[in-house]
């Protein structure tokens, strides 16, 4: 049986508020869900231990760090094939401006989003790196020009709500 169908309501509470503010103390925890601190902790324990909760992040804001340019690069492979998907993820796990990398439907194979310091550094990424992996057919470039939403917020269904 799927994990998600063993998620109860404070497990979905508990869920909700840690991904909203991970530094909450157990303690504050365990007032917002309604329990002692020693359950809520467990719950929380089991949350990790099944890999429900797989980590927790600080989320930074990329122009406070020099990242001024962030962009998606839809990528076509030269075939769409289990080698060629290999091949490119190994070159592209050691590239630390991509920050995430999808394998897609559509046109394209690969959706990469990217984020540099400058245009002339995403240029010389492109040029330098990306393109030149060996499976790469074809790179279609989308700059970001504002966001308007980031949510790192999963919705917490119910089982019950279909």
């Amino acid at each position: 049986m799927p994990l998600k169908s063993k998620l109860d309501s404070i497990d979905r509470k508990i869920l909700g508020i840690l991904q909203t503010n991970a530094k909450i103390t157990n303690a504050q925890l365990s007032v917002e869900v309604g329990l002692s601190p020693a359950p809520t902790l467990e719950r929380v324990k089991k949350l990790e231990k099944s890999g429900v909760i797989r980590s927790y992040h600080a989320k930074l804001d990329e122009h406070k760090i020099g990242l001024e340019v962030s962009t998606f690069v839809q990528v076509t492979l030269t075939g769409h094939n289990k080698k060629n998907i290999e091949v490119f993820m190994k070159a592209i796990d050691n590239i630390d401006e991509v920050i995430e990398c999808h394998h897609i439907t559509g046109r394209g194979d690969i959706l990469l989003k990217v984020v540099t310091k400058d245009i002339a550094s995403y240029q010389e990424l492109i040029l330098e790196r990306i393109s030149e992996i060996e499976v790469v057919d074809n790179l279609q470039s989308m700059v970001i020009l504002s966001t308007l939403k980031n949510s790192h917020y999963l919705p917490i269904i119910d089982e019950h709500d279909g």
